[in-house]
């Protein structure tokens, strides 16, 4: 690995590459420290430590899973609090619509120039997206006692939305020069990042508030289990062989190499996750909204609503058990959205391509589909456990900061695990093509993909 190291800073290019990846991650986690204009860090620190030590509640869990992927920022209010979150909610909406809307699908198939004109769109709906966010925490901080100034007006609500939302622009700006100019995508960088600069503090923390030191070393064991779990979940291909039939070229009949088509176990990445989290959020906030509203009202409804704020707090029962089904539901609904056996086999057989055993056609497309279908199962209950590893991991030990549970599993450890490995696999590549040795001497590194 030394050799490795070595290796890499030799090559100008690569060296040049990397250095600019890492200056622009600095210039991320310096914005992640500047606060927006007229906020009392003091205060805004001191209302976090009371809810930490009060009741962790339905929504606290939900702020410290959100915080995580805004490396800090989000519970500091800061320049960079939604971090590059808006974006991937764009983007995701964006490739929901492309299904939907007609227009957009033809869009999307127009090439080089279609892709630039759905990334506007989806560079205009974070603008939007981040605006509306952007408002809304603003009020909660709002509500917060003394830590916006009493007399604040609509001024500084203005000036809190434009922050954040230019911050959340800049984000996006600083990940297109990475892509560009640097080593790996800028995105996922910029999230990793975020992640990663936690894992310190969470490791002393679980380190400091745990009394036997057996249970620490069992926690880290069981913290490298889930990440090879994570990384044989990531890189889980199913390889449907294909066969092309002999073509004329020139005046000689050559036949074909035979291809394969990949089916990733988990096809769907941390989407699901995602998905998953914003829909059981929703009736957690109208349950806190008619509790706030009615107070100590009696009633059956209003115990309903008490029942179910009750029931979905992270690390209830009722909240695990709907949370994994969400998840599987997810895994199969985004599977079959951005995967289509159909155009899979029309293209087979325009090219003369076919699955051996199988007919062209309809055959094809049902067989891809059943495959699909039986490899999406164990993938998403994969994913489901993994998802579920931080409740578990705190009701079973109190003493674990929260913050060390959401880096044991879901949509933080396969970000890490995920972004890990592909640019692991750029700097590789770049080392091969020069000839250099890689970090594996015998074979090459699996992508993702």
């Amino acid at each position: 690995m030394a050799n490795v190291i070595v290796n890499i800073f030799k090559i100008p290019e690569l060296r040049k590459k990397i250095l600019f990846t890492l200056f622009i991650l600095v210039v991320y986690r310096i914005g992640a420290h500047i606060p927006v204009p007229g906020i009392n860090g003091e205060a805004l620190i001191e209302y976090f430590e009371r809810a930490a030590r009060a009741s962790a509640g339905a929504g606290r869990g939900f702020v410290d899973f959100f915080d995580l992927f805004a490396g800090g920022a989000l519970k500091r209010f800061t320049i960079f609090a939604l971090g590059i979150m808006p974006y991937i909610s764009a983007s995701i909406i964006m490739q929901l619509l492309t299904v939907v809307i007609p227009a957009l699908e033809r869009l999307s198939k127009e090439g080089p120039e279609g892709s630039k004109k759905i990334n506007q769109y989806t560079r205009y709906g974070t603008v939007l997206l981040c605006a509306a966010q952007a408002f809304g925490l603003t009020f909660w901080m709002k509500s917060m006692p003394n830590v916006v100034p009493s007399d604040s007006g609509a001024w500084f609500t203005l000036m809190a939305v434009i922050s954040i939302t230019t911050g959340t622009m800049v984000l996006m700006w600083l990940g297109d020069q990475i892509t560009e100019k640097g080593i790996g995508n800028g995105i996922s960088l910029i999230i990793f990042a975020g992640i990663v600069v936690r894992v310190p503090a969470a490791i002393y923390q679980t380190a400091s508030g745990v009394e036997e030191p057996i249970l620490f070393i069992i926690l880290i064991f069981l913290f490298i289990l889930v990440v090879a779990a994570s990384i044989i979940l990531t890189l889980g291909v199913r390889k449907i062989p294909v066969q092309y039939g002999k073509r004329i070229v020139g005046r000689r009949m050559v036949q074909m190499t035979s291809q394969a088509i990949p089916l990733r176990v988990n096809a769907a990445g941390v989407i699901p996750i995602i998905f998953a989290s914003s829909v059981i959020l929703f009736p957690t906030q109208i349950g806190s909204i008619i509790s706030n509203i009615f107070g100590g009202a009696e009633g059956r409804g209003y115990q309903f609503f008490v029942y179910l704020q009750t029931w979905l707090q992270p690390g209830h029962l009722v909240y695990i058990i709907f949370y994994s089904a969400l998840i599987i539901f997810f895994c199969y609904f985004y599977t079959a959205i951005q995967f289509n056996p159909v155009d899979i086999a029309e293209n087979l057989k325009k090219y003369g391509g076919f699955i051996p055993g199988i007919r062209p056609g309809k055959n094809t497309s049902d067989y891809i589909m059943s495959i699909l279908n039986r490899i999406t199962l164990p993938g998403s209950i994969f994913l489901a456990i993994i998802a579920i590893v931080p409740d578990i991991i705190i009701n079973m030990w109190p003493s674990v900061s929260h913050e060390m549970a959401y880096l044991f599993g879901g949509t933080s450890l396969l970000i890490i695990v995920g972004v890990a490995l592909d640019t692991l696999k750029q700097v590789e590549s770049q080392l091969l093509m020069r000839h250099y040795d890689g970090f594996f001497k015998k074979g090459r590194m699996k992508a993702r993909r």
